[in-house]
């Protein structure tokens, strides 16, 4: 009676509570980051953007094996913004180790593109 790739909807999403613990996982999340000291704060509002920037279906955050280059472009272009941003407002700390400030860059940047290939593998097998 059924078609080999036709499946009712009721089959299609078995577990209802998986959305729910997406849901709880994001708050917590939110939690977590409202914690973040303000230039951590402000990195992480960066990474956000470019990962939107970035996130479309092909984009290189959700291959296999992401290209180091383009992640490395990807984290200097944050570090560029946030030094523009720091000398428009004239707050410039020069006390800042500049190689901490790329390894947190690096850190936040990987950490979103780990998240996002999560969900985005997570919504795959359902859809």
């Amino acid at each position: 009676m059924y078609q080999d790739n036709f499946y009712p909807f009721y089959r299609n999403f078995q577990d209802p509570l998986f959305w729910e613990e997406e849901r709880l996982q994001e708050r917590e999340e939110r939690l977590m980051r409202s914690f973040y000291p303000k230039t951590a704060l402000e990195l992480q509002r960066k990474v956000e953007e470019e990962c939107d920037r970035l996130d479309y279906p092909g984009s290189f955050i959700y291959d296999e094996y992401p290209d180091k280059f383009m992640m490395e472009q990807v984290c200097r272009r944050i570090k560029g913004d946030m030094e523009m941003s720091q000398l428009r407002d004239d707050r410039r700390d020069d006390r800042r180790d500049g190689n901490l400030l790329d390894e947190l860059i690096h850190v936040l940047l990987f950490q979103e593109m780990r998240r996002r290939r999560c969900r985005h593998g997570r919504c795959r097998r359902y859809f």
